[in-house]
């Protein structure tokens, strides 16, 4: 898994309450081969899961994405799956992470409901 800016994201970082943020951030790009092999289609929610974490995602198709690669828009949902090791760098590691994808019918939980969940 990879992590970063985009366009929408970046452009929803002043609102990240806003419905327009969630859209933009709450989602997942697959290749359309890992895309097809999941059978997913368009707007079916995937599991992504790791040693960190897991989290629910809505599935994109990426015509330009590399097969067995996932890419993530920097936000709390991607930040489920980054873990706290730093590297003695200050920032955590927020590309190659390794996540297991499955589709699921579970719901993309929104920011109030992610974050109740985060705490001890």
């Amino acid at each position: 898994m990879i992590s970063g800016r985009t366009l929408a994201q970046g452009a929803g970082c002043e609102s990240k309450m806003s419905p327009d943020f969630f859209k933009a951030v709450a989602i997942c790009h697959l290749s359309e081969k890992d895309f097809k092999s999941l059978g997913l289609s368009e707007g079916r929610n995937v599991l992504l899961k790791n040693e960190f974490g897991q989290v629910v995602l809505t599935a994109k198709k990426d015509a330009g994405l590399p097969d067995s690669m996932v890419f993530i828009p920097m936000g709390p949902w991607a930040n489920v799956l980054v873990g706290t090791e730093t590297g003695g760098c200050g920032t955590p590691h927020f590309k190659g992470l390794e996540v297991e994808v499955a589709a699921t019918n579970s719901p993309v939980l929104n920011i109030r409901e992610l974050f109740s969940g985060l705490g001890a």
